[in-house]
């Protein structure tokens, strides 16, 4: 048995039992009637609502975020389970497809919370149901000082696809279809690296030695990649008005940067 077939596997049951779970596309079909009712009661009617009718709209919001992102968790975790099937790619491919297009229909629901006037919001939080989401209310609205107009918000989402979201899964699918080899045995990547840590001295000389060979004859390949994350984060800082590299990450880690730099 090689040391890839010891590995273990996360058991997903408590999200769905597989890609063709009845409960995963009953979970989709209901994700497109919680938007239709979202879209119908809300779009380009926020501003109007009372404290209780944005708490109501928040819950709706809510259900919904919670549908999408388990079918999200589960595409994700069971296409990393192993990259190099190509069913599994294939599934995640067409979930993450599907899932966009439904992101891409409720996209207005933040980008208008964050169109409320402070002060009436700042009242309306005196409802106590409303209350409730004020951490999200807060987190929300550190994204509006980088916030895009509605389409270019609805491009970049829809574009991800094929920009960063792309390079980042060729990187994924292309480290795992990697092997190194290592005497006698072509390992792929984790047990190779696994043999960085072994207390025998030329163990870890033949580890060292195998990743640096096989990822060195395909260096372009990663370069080319890095290259083009790296561009795409800076088209996209620059969009939004981010001044600093890092500035992006922690916003989206909710963390000051003074606090980093500390």
């Amino acid at each position: 048995m090689t040391a890839a077939q010891t590995l273990p596997t996360w058991n997903l049951d408590d999200l769905y039992s597989g890609p063709q779970d009845l409960k995963l596309s009953s979970d989709l079909a209901k994700a497109g009637d919680l938007i239709v009712n979202l879209t119908n009661n809300y779009r380009g009617k926020l501003a109007g609502q009372s404290a209780l009718q944005l708490a109501s709209a928040i819950e709706d919001y809510e259900a919904l975020s919670d549908v999408l992102g388990r079918v999200g968790s589960f595409s994700y975790l069971y296409y990393i389970g192993e990259t190099t099937d190509p069913a599994r790619a294939k599934f995640f491919g067409d979930i993450n497809a599907k899932l966009t297009e439904l992101s891409s229909q409720v996209l207005f629901f933040e980008l208008e919370f964050n169109k409320l006037d402070d002060t009436a919001l700042d009242l309306a939080l005196q409802e106590p149901k409303l209350r409730h989401y004020k951490p999200w209310i807060d987190n929300l609205r550190l994204e509006r000082p980088f916030q895009l107009d509605d389409k270019l918000e609805q491009l970049f989402l829809e574009k991800g696809q094929t920009a960063g979201g792309a390079f980042s899964r060729l990187f994924d699918e292309t480290m795992a279809d990697l092997r190194f080899d290592v005497g006698n045995e072509k390992l792929a990547l984790e047990p190779t690296l696994n043999l960085l840590q072994s207390p025998d001295r030329a163990k870890r000389q033949q580890g060292a030695e195998a990743l640096a060979k096989t990822i060195g004859e395909n260096q372009r390949l990663f370069a080319h990649i890095t290259n083009t994350l790296a561009k795409d984060k800076a088209i996209s800082d620059q969009w939004r008005g981010f001044k600093d590299i890092a500035e992006a990450r922690h916003l989206s880690n909710r963390v000051e940067p003074e606090v980093v730099n500390a």
